[in-house]
């Protein structure tokens, strides 16, 4: 896992999970809540170590530490304190669960996190879906979406992309002219082109593909697939797109457009600074700075206030230069 090195929240020195069981139950007991003990503890913590302090938590007091999140705090706060206590693949399980229940399709979760994690996190998010709710991620998805939306959607949870490896010039020419002919030189687009391309290359030949692309055609892939398809499917394509060029920058894009204009899209903005805090938090906020001329941090404490600001700035791990 030694390319999970670029997150602002990291395994805590002299860590003590009963310790830390001790003094959360002390800020959740009687009246009232000591949020700040609460937020600093799980937000200075690993992933790792928030389920060691669940399990002395229960050792010691007989509880469940997430119910009394739940049962203590509330609203957006709550949400992002019981969202850190999920294990990685649990929560992103738990995401797409809830993308997919009930009236309505959440296609902006569909399309985030499948199009962003790699072939080893889908596969364990489909095990963990299948273990946890009983049911099989693909069925649920396959239920709920249609079209080349769905096919493409169905394409990535397969996991099957080639891995990256010595790169075929050959291959790499052969693909950017198959996408070239499917889309701009024909009248409609062939999507099922797209699909097969962009869901089962590997990373470093996409990107190979994309710069050969704009030699061919005098375009990015992405004016392409803006020009060509429409909807649902027009955006997961640019989202696997941008994941293959950049996922950091991929993930700075959606927390920009979560806090730009009036209004805040919490939703988004709790699940990505909870999925990337202890993957590459770093390199997104430097995306920001760089793409936008945005601080992350100015902007999390512009749009957020209260306790849920104060833990998602802790999340956020400072300021950028």
């Amino acid at each position: 896992m030694a390319k999970y090195s670029r997150g602002t929240v990291k395994d805590f020195s002299g860590f003590d999970a009963r310790a830390d069981a001790e003094a959360l139950r002390k800020a959740m007991k009687g009246m009232g809540t000591d949020e700040e003990t609460v937020l600093k503890i799980l937000t200075s913590r690993s992933n790792a170590q928030r389920q060691e302090i669940a399990a002395a938590f229960k050792t010691l007091f007989g509880r469940d530490l997430v119910d009394d999140l739940k049962s203590e705090l509330t609203g957006k706060f709550e949400k992002l304190m019981v969202s850190l206590m999920k294990p990685a693949q649990l929560f992103d399980a738990y995401e797409l669960k809830h993308a997919i229940k009930g009236a309505g399709t959440n296609e902006k979760v569909l399309t985030e996190i499948l199009a962003s994690r790699t072939p080893a996190e889908l596969r364990s998010i489909k095990q963990v879906y299948q273990e946890e709710y009983e049911s099989d991620l693909e069925d649920k998805i396959t239920g709920e979406t249609s079209g080349f939306y769905q096919r493409m959607l169905v394409v990535l949870l397969q996991a099957n992309r080639d891995p990256d490896g010595r790169i075929d010039a050959g291959l790499v020419e052969q693909d950017a002219q198959v996408l070239f002919k499917a889309g701009e030189l024909k009248w409609g687009t062939d999507e099922e082109k797209f699909i097969t391309i962009l869901g089962t290359r590997s990373v470093s030949h996409l990107q190979k593909v994309f710069d050969k692309y704009m030699t061919i055609s005098g375009f990015q892939i992405e004016e392409t697939i803006d020009r060509e398809t429409s909807g649902d499917l027009e955006k997961l394509l640019l989202a696997v797109v941008k994941c293959v060029r950049n996922v950091p920058a991929y993930f700075a894009e959606c927390l920009f457009y979560s806090m730009k204009g009036a209004g805040t899209d919490d939703d988004t903005l709790i699940r990505i600074m909870v999925s990337r805090s202890e993957i590459d938090m770093l390199d997104i906020r430097r995306e920001l700075r760089k793409n936008f001329a945005k601080s992350l941090y100015q902007m999390i404490q512009k749009d957020t206030s209260g306790d849920y600001r104060k833990a998602l700035l802790l999340l956020c791990g400072g300021e950028d230069d």
